[in-house]
């Protein structure tokens, strides 16, 4: 019996290699296409859960996920790689806008957020979606970690504030309209003033984010 020469050996590995990416590939590929389309329900179902805590579904009768408009950089509202805005309509008419913001200047760093204004300029909620703030001392600007169950501190914003002048939009001590936490000042001036940024910002742009 001939004994395997080293070029057949290596080719006879080759091919099993060959063999052996194209299952692997055609096995993943599979997977990915059974599993693309249940993920992104379940991520769209999650953030419209998020959404719903700041805008009730009663308020708007779109598809609220699908009438959405990208953002470029956006300095204004923290937003240096662009962000996302959802447009809530009922009857065809403009309802509120859903913006995503950035506050930069957190104690440890970013506090991401989303904030829902009306139609006529009214702040309805806002929400931290990510942050790095101090566990048990400035994390209570997010309401699944806010001691307060009952009345967390984030959901100051779901009242008439559309008529605050610029300088109200911050934390009492510094003379604004808005509660803290002693001792955790700096997240909760941070995203007060980010608020207020996107209201700003909404009044600003109402017409053009609704085209």
């Amino acid at each position: 019996m001939n004994e395997p020469t080293a070029g057949g050996l290596s080719l006879r590995t080759a091919l099993a290699m060959l063999v052996f990416t194209l299952v692997f590939t055609a096995f993943m590929a599979g997977g990915y296409l059974l599993t693309r389309d249940p993920i992104a329900r379940s991520a769209k179902a999650e953030k419209l859960l998020l959404i719903d805590q700041i805008l009730p579904r009663s308020g708007y009768d779109n598809a609220l996920l699908d009438d959405v408009i990208s953002l470029p950089p956006t300095p204004e509202l923290g937003l240096d790689q662009g962000g996302q805005v959802w447009r809530a309509r009922r009857a065809g008419q403009p309802a509120a806008l859903v913006m995503e913001a950035v506050a930069p200047d957190g104690y440890a760093g970013r506090v991401e957020l989303i904030v829902a204004v009306a139609a006529d300029g009214q702040v309805l909620g806002a929400r931290v979606t990510q942050h790095r703030e101090t566990p048990g001392l400035g994390d209570y600007i997010d309401p699944r970690k806010d001691k307060n169950k009952a009345h967390p501190w984030i959901s100051q914003f779901e009242r008439p504030a559309r008529d605050l002048p610029p300088a109200a939009w911050t934390v009492k001590k510094d003379g604004g309209a808005f509660d803290y936490n002693t001792g955790a000042t700096i997240s909760a001036r941070a995203v007060t003033r980010a608020v207020g940024r996107v209201a700003a910002y909404a009044a600003a742009h109402r017409d053009a984010l609704f085209q």
